[in-house]
């Protein structure tokens, strides 16, 4: 199997509850389904005028399958052209730069920034009848009250992953990292600045969306601490902490469960676990840019990805975990049974979601990785 560069577990039925009580915690988060709306006006009917000939959905390189893409050029005669891209950071400069897509995968972390800045299309949400099919979990998120202008594509977790036959103690925290029996062999993503501070600041017994000056000061003297023991893992790669594995070259790492999934595809000896500090939780939505020409075949493909059968086949084809409840009964039992892909409630119990960060708190980051780059 080939998996993306990070793995995007589901929300499992026997995780619901664990994740709801760590979003409603996070976010603040307001279910709707007490809520009591008027009907909406009803869906626009697609027509061969009212549909755009091609759109271009924007995503990780390698990210997409063909079949799915196909099978809505099938049903509906619309060509689906995929670009990829290697960084959320190069898809967001690009779509300030003016480039056109029409659906973009986006880190829901990012979405206020673009919203802010008018980048972003908002949502109709009468063609869009298939978001039903959403746990209430990821609906009305703080990130994106109603659901205006995304759709929650999945979710998932950033942990430690490690040798199990070179490790003399169990790894349990993020602690482990700044063991001295490890040094020279830690990975880090020293391209995912956000995720590498957090994790410090929960090792630390802090908020991993801390904007305190003093905590942040406190974590960037322990990230310097840990700097000269530590092995870069470059841009992202997936492939990266398994080849540094294998070879011993890396002993234990930040990492993604998929990483350890497809460790155990090829018989390696490595183990991924959810520090009992507290994993880090992101998700993934799905966006339309505002400059997007092809609004209503985009929110089309949009809800085409939200159809359980069809959400099922992604989750099938690319073991990417998804908040679509109704695609539960389509993905492969093996799938939703493995541990690596769905973690146990209570190693979920001190997990904390990467948050927006205010502009302040943003220039106080990238002061710290700043000072922390530039170190020896």
């Amino acid at each position: 199997m080939t998996y993306r560069l990070k793995t995007r577990p589901r929300l499992f039925p026997s995780c619901q509850l664990v994740l709801s009580r760590i979003l409603l915690s996070l976010l603040t988060m307001t279910l709707i389904t007490a809520c009591i709306s008027p009907t909406p006006p009803p869906a626009l009917t697609p027509t061969a005028n009212s549909l755009a000939q091609e759109i271009i959905f924007y995503s990780w390189a390698e990210d997409v399958r063909q079949s799915v893409p196909d099978m809505f050029t099938e049903e509906y005669g619309v060509k689906v052209k995929y670009v990829g891209y290697e960084s959320q950071e190069e898809a967001i400069a690009n779509i300030q730069a003016g480039q056109i897509y029409d659906v973009v995968l986006m880190e829901s972390r990012f979405i206020p920034q673009l919203t802010k800045v008018h980048l972003l299309a908002e949502l109709e949400q009468r063609n869009l009848s298939n978001s039903k099919n959403l746990s209430a979990n990821f609906r009305d998120l703080a990130y994106d009250p109603g659901n205006r202008y995304s759709v929650p594509n999945s979710w998932g977790t950033t942990g430690l992953i490690f040798r199990s036959d070179l490790v003399a103690e169990p790894v349990a925290r993020w602690a482990d990292l700044w063991d001295p029996q490890y040094t020279g062999k830690v990975g880090l993503w020293l391209d995912e600045p956000r995720e590498v501070i957090s994790l410090t600041l929960k090792s630390l017994g802090y908020s991993a969306n801390s904007e305190d000056p003093a905590e942040l000061e406190e974590a960037l003297t322990r990230l310097l601490e840990l700097k000269p023991n530590t092995i870069a893992l470059e841009d992202s790669n997936f492939a990266t902490p398994n080849g540094m594995l294998a070879n011993s070259q890396v002993v234990i790492s930040m990492g993604y469960a998929g990483n350890a999934y497809e460790a155990s595809e090829n018989n390696l000896a490595v183990n991924y676990v959810l520090p009992q500090d507290g994993a880090l939780l992101w998700n993934d939505t799905l966006v339309i840019p505002a400059n997007s020409p092809n609004k209503f075949t985009a929110e089309l493909f949009l809800n085409f990805l939200m159809r359980a059968e069809i959400n099922a086949t992604v989750v099938n084809e690319n073991i990417f975990p998804t908040p679509n409840e109704a695609a539960y009964e389509f993905i492969d039992p093996e799938i939703l049974k493995n541990p690596l892909i769905y973690p146990p409630n209570e190693d979920l119990v001190n997990a904390e979601l990467i948050l927006p960060l205010s502009t302040q708190g943003q220039q106080l980051y990238d002061e710290v990785w700043e000072r922390f780059s530039t170190a020896p």
